[in-house]
């Protein structure tokens, strides 16, 4: 039987807040065996784990990654706004990241958020981050740039992408042959078992998000999709249990 990656969406952020280490650390608690998080790039080139192009909705603080140094970025309180009890968590680096999990068996599916801001020569630090912790082979690199996932390819064959895409792609094992990426990372709505079973005859992996719902998560794995993106890992583990998977 097929072994179904748990992709902890933003690590555990259904219970901690989003991108952050006690958000990885307590989603490898609660059964994760894959971890989500996004990449940016701060004005002094250092690699740093948040979502949105600006530090807003979840520090205090106000202004874009790419305006800010490391050191400032690092003075940021990214977790109050979640919840007193995580008041002082920080903006993580990806390093800190790689580090938690270098000695562990997870997988590691980094999102490059350039599609706003082309973060030039981000994909070249990334790779090179991932080769020097020894991570290539547990790393997926995932993108809606997919210039971008073309360019990591070149650089970083061994590394294994997936495409990012929302609703109806046609054929999209065709489109990910066509830019030599390995997985489709696709919005769970557009995912279906016939796809998932096509997919899987051209040697392309389905990992949908972000797929909260129980019945959800039930369908996709019957489905037969090789991972599943989720702020729930604590309930998809569960389910994966219940099926030996």
């Amino acid at each position: 039987m097929k072994k179904i990656i748990n992709f902890a969406h933003r690590g555990a952020s259904a219970v901690c807040p989003e991108n952050t280490m006690a958000s990885f650390i307590k989603s490898l608690d609660l059964g994760a065996t894959g971890i989500e998080t996004d990449v940016q790039m701060t004005k002094d080139g250092q690699l740093v784990l948040i979502h949105d192009e600006a530090i807003n909705r979840t520090t205090h603080g106000q202004g874009w990654v790419k305006d800010m140094t490391l050191e400032e970025i690092s003075a940021q309180d990214a977790g109050s706004w979640f919840g007193d009890s995580f008041k002082g968590e920080r903006i993580p680096t990806l390093a800190e990241l790689l580090e938690l999990l270098r000695e562990r068996d997870t997988i590691l599916n980094i999102e490059l958020k350039n599609g706003i801001f082309m973060y030039p020569g981000m994909e070249d630090k990334v790779v090179n981050l991932v080769r020097e912790f020894g991570m290539a082979e547990r790393v997926v690199f995932s993108s809606f740039n997919h210039y971008s996932l073309v360019y990591c390819k070149s650089i970083a064959p061994e590394i294994r992408t997936g495409i990012l895409y929302m609703e109806g792609l046609y054929r999209p094992w065709d489109y990910a042959a066509s830019v030599g990426a390995d997985a489709l990372h696709a919005i769970h709505f557009a995912v279906l078992p016939e796809f998932v079973a096509e997919a899987a005859e051209h040697g392309k992996d389905y990992h949908p998000f972000t797929v909260n719902d129980p019945d959800r998560m039930k369908a996709l794995i019957e489905a037969g999709v090789s991972g599943i993106i989720t702020d729930y890992p604590d309930q998809l583990a569960k389910l994966l249990a219940n099926r030996g998977a």
